[in-house]
């Protein structure tokens, strides 16, 4: 299937999807999410939650039990996955653009020479200047430039892991602004898992919440009140709410293994005096 040919942007539909690692280890439990046509979700957990493990399965670098997969209403794994993108960490730490070379030859190796606008607008966006040599830029500014090489070639579905912690916020307010102008051009969908919460609430079209190898709730921005409550601004309700759900995959995990299974716990600073341990203070 090449999604390439899709005159519509693709649904991501996902029923009943559970993955085992190779030593039998539980990934996934039976998760389940629809994500309509165009959709921008943003993908929230814990370290641990399951999301890389389900990007990578929807990208095709991991296989998914038949019929649990669904873009734009077909199994990909059955069809292939031509015009899936994904962006994780292993992609992050590829050697090459450590190496003494210089930007215009890594864009060329990734279709710069055909694509050149858009790859003119990502150099823009991104503020990456071309006489840059690999080996000698910060992480920050080599962050940029793999963003723009892996954004190079026209995708239909982004699937975007952690790929953003290196961007400083004004890079990551462009980068985000050009994904959103994507979905609203062109038939694309995304969906981006991040812990950074910064001006990020007025992005998403949706929300998907992952705990322990499951999704506890999805839905639109418009289900969970991200316009802002009580009159405030719409990042602080995005951030009180994941952080709301943070704290209660926490008490729902209990805790970890080899620790002294107390349950000790550490109240709030607001209202306690300071940050403190209850039974320490016994």
């Amino acid at each position: 299937m090449s999604l390439g040919d899709q005159k519509i942007a693709p649904s991501i539909s996902v029923t009943g999807l559970s993955y085992k690692f190779p030593d039998g280890s539980t990934g996934l439990s039976d998760v389940s999410v629809q994500l309509p046509p165009g959709s921008r979700t943003v993908l929230i957990g814990a370290n641990g939650a399951g999301k890389t493990t389900l990007l990578r399965l929807l990208s095709g670098k991991r296989m998914a039990p038949s019929g649990t997969v669904k873009i734009a209403g077909v199994d990909p794994f059955a069809e292939g996955l031509e015009g899936v993108t994904y962006l994780g960490m292993e992609w992050v730490l590829n050697p090459i653009v450590r190496t003494d070379i210089d930007v215009p030859t890594l864009l060329a190796s990734v279709g710069g020479d055909y694509y050149t606008a858009r790859r003119d607008e990502l150099i823009d966006v991104l503020d990456i200047d071309t006489t840059w040599r690999m080996h000698a830029v910060s992480d920050g500014e080599r962050r940029r430039v793999q963003l723009a090489m892996g954004l190079l070639r026209p995708w239909t579905i982004l699937l975007l892991d952690e790929i953003t912690v290196d961007l400083d916020l004004l890079s990551r307010h462009n980068f985000l602004s050009f994904l959103r102008k994507e979905t609203e051009t062109r038939p694309c969908t995304i969906v981006y898992a991040t812990h950074i919460m910064d001006n990020l609430a007025e992005w998403p079209t949706h929300v998907a919440h992952m705990s322990l190898g499951r999704v506890k709730k999805s839905g639109s921005r418009d289900d969970f009140e991200l316009d802002g409550r009580d009159g405030g601004p719409a990042h602080s309700a995005l951030g009180g709410l994941v952080l709301k759900w943070l704290q209660e995959d926490l008490i729902e995990r209990g805790p970890r293994k080899g620790t002294s299974g107390q349950g000790k716990t550490y109240q709030s600073y607001e209202g306690k005096g300071g940050y403190g341990n209850e039974k320490a203070k016994k």
